[in-house]
């Protein structure tokens, strides 16, 4: 079956680019685009020809994060499980990933990116771990999200939900570079290079030896897998009241007037 939530091409070179493509969206992650992307990421896992991976999106932002049009009916427990699945795949994929970010690049999206071996982000770009707004512990993020900008920023701005302008993002480490956004191609070329310039067989024991030797990343996520196995977050009284608020663009119960 043709994928219907992102676009997919291999230059002659072997660069895989793989773009989210649901900008009437702004590129949210709903279930059917978590299994055409996990499927894609495992075609590529076996794909010899595939050197290098690059992501991105279409239109003016990489992923408002979870679709909060999903349908109702519990599909949110199977939802979150793919997304820590997606994480999972993007992080142990055994060869090199880029991500691209434009725009704003929000909740699960923001753990994609960072699932990546490097992000590129445009200097207009913004991060954000707004979970808690919606009345939801991003439980799923966390073991991603940590790794790339460490325990005392992730505790920061996943507990007030504020945004990180690109350049705060670089300094936290959660964006590697930034460029202005018509210098980003040439960027992701050169880059797409350097990584061509490894052998393959050496990158993939690179990467199989890093998950190896530096294993919490890996079990985290496991253990984020189980949580969301047991406990569906999204139908918690506080989950339910800030997604009807995120709907109906008002504040929720818990914010005081004032």
């Amino acid at each position: 079956m043709t994928p219907t939530t992102f676009k997919y091409e291999v230059s002659p070179r072997g660069v895989a680019t793989l773009t989210l493509d649901r900008p009437d969206r702004l590129n949210a992650f709903n279930q059917q685009m978590l299994g055409e992307l996990l499927a894609q990421i495992a075609t590529i896992a076996r794909n010899e020809k595939v050197r290098v991976l690059v992501l991105r999106a279409a239109g003016k932002h990489f992923s408002s994060g979870a679709d909060m049009e999903r349908p109702s009916g519990g599909e949110n427990e199977v939802r979150h499980a793919s997304f820590v699945d997606l994480f999972e795949a993007l992080d142990q994929l055994g060869k090199p990933t880029i991500a691209v970010v434009q725009g704003a690049c929000v909740g699960g999206a923001a753990a994609v990116a960072a699932s990546c071996d490097v992000v590129i982000a445009a200097d207009s770009a913004f991060f954000s771990i707004p979970e808690v707004r919606i009345g939801v512990a991003p439980i799923g993020v966390t073991p991603i999200l940590v790794r790339a900008m460490g325990l005392r920023n992730y505790r920061r701005y996943a507990l007030s939900g504020e945004r990180i302008p690109a350049r705060e993002a670089q300094r936290l480490g959660l964006a590697d570079e930034v460029y202005a956004s018509d210098a980003i191609d040439a960027r992701v070329t050169e880059l797409g290079d350097a990584f061509l310039h490894g052998a393959p067989g050496a990158l993939a024991t690179l990467k199989a030896h890093l998950q190896h030797a530096y294993p919490q990343t890996k079990t985290d996520l496991t253990a984020a897998k189980a949580h969301h196995a047991k406990v569906d977050s999204f139908k918690s009284p506080e989950a339910l009241e800030g997604v009807a608020a995120f709907k109906a663009k008002r504040k929720p119960s818990w914010y005081p007037p004032g």
